[in-house]
């Protein structure tokens, strides 16, 4: 596991995303995860909306599912599953910011269900939910562990848990480590980056069986140069954003750096984009393989 010099604490991780709300909302928008690019020319509206499809695909999920999104952010891959797919929704996060603005595009519907809560300390009825899904997530947990346990917990038998995750590439040089992947958990207020190997270990230890992955990192990577010309646009033509950046008090606007690394960082294949699927044992059937991600 890549760490930081030093971690984040859970409150941290919190203020980050609410000092950084308006900006991600803009940068962004309210799905804040990766686009999924299929053909290379789509919108980044729907390249967010393909990466949701491709979990919703890899969770099978059904009308009826009880659904858990953990780490819900702004509560958009919520919305799309709760509307599109018929499932119902329960959406997790830590971020006092996302929850107030989840719930007010929700409002006077109970579907999906947003809580202001830790995943680790969730206090979700075991066996509870179908499907679970991790979206850029893992790893702002403070214990691996937990989290994978965690999910396997509140799972029915055979349950699907999908993870779509940041992920360092087995072994990098000391100088990806030091200039690329520990900075970039640093400024992101990652607690951990795994690899493929490390991720699947854990999914296996907390039980987790017919474990699948899939590298998606040539299809994501178009997120980054076009999240830079978003912030290089606001940059100059928005007075708040330039007052941020010269804010001197502001812990986290050291993440403008993190879009260029994570860019650099793609580009050089230090960093990979994962997504692995796996089922709780009992009733679970095997699936066939993800297809292989191509390049576009």
């Amino acid at each position: 596991m890549i760490k930081p010099k030093r971690k984040p604490t859970v409150s941290e991780v919190a203020s980050h995303y609410d000092e950084l709300d308006r900006f991600y909302r803009e940068i962004w928008g309210d799905h804040l995860h990766h686009g999924l690019w299929t053909t290379g020319r789509e919108s980044q509206t729907q390249a967010v909306l393909q990466m949701t499809e491709l979990v919703a695909r890899e969770a099978e999920i059904k009308p009826g599912d009880a659904v858990c999104d953990i780490g819900c952010g702004y509560g958009a891959t919520s919305r799309v599953l709760a509307r599109s797919y018929g499932s119902k929704v329960t959406g997790l996060t830590v971020s006092k910011a996302q929850y107030d603005y989840a719930k007010q595009q929700c409002k006077n519907r109970r579907n999906p269900r947003f809580l202001l809560r830790d995943w680790l300390k969730n206090r979700l009825l075991k066996g509870s939910f179908d499907a679970a899904l991790a979206i850029e997530s893992s790893e702002h947990m403070p214990n691996q562990w937990t989290f994978f346990s965690e999910a396997h917990r509140v799972l029915r038998p055979g349950g699907r848990f999908v993870v779509c995750a940041w992920l360092s590439r087995d072994h990098p040089s000391e100088s990806e480590e030091r200039f690329l992947l520990e900075p970039i958990c640093r400024e992101g207020r990652l607690f951990a980056m795994g690899s493929e190997t490390e991720y699947r270990r854990l999914l296996k230890a907390a039980g987790f069986e017919s474990i699948r992955f899939a590298d998606f990192s040539a299809r994501v990577k178009k997120t980054w140069p076009t999240c830079i010309r978003k912030a290089a646009w606001h940059a100059v033509k928005d007075p708040e954003f330039r007052r941020f950046l010269w804010k001197k008090n502001s812990a986290n606007k050291i993440f403008a750096k993190t879009l260029f690394r994570m860019w650099a960082a793609y580009e050089v294949g230090s960093l990979r984009y994962g997504v692995f699927t796996a089922t709780k044992g009992g009733l679970g059937q095997a699936r066939k393989p993800l297809k292989k991600a191509k390049a576009i």
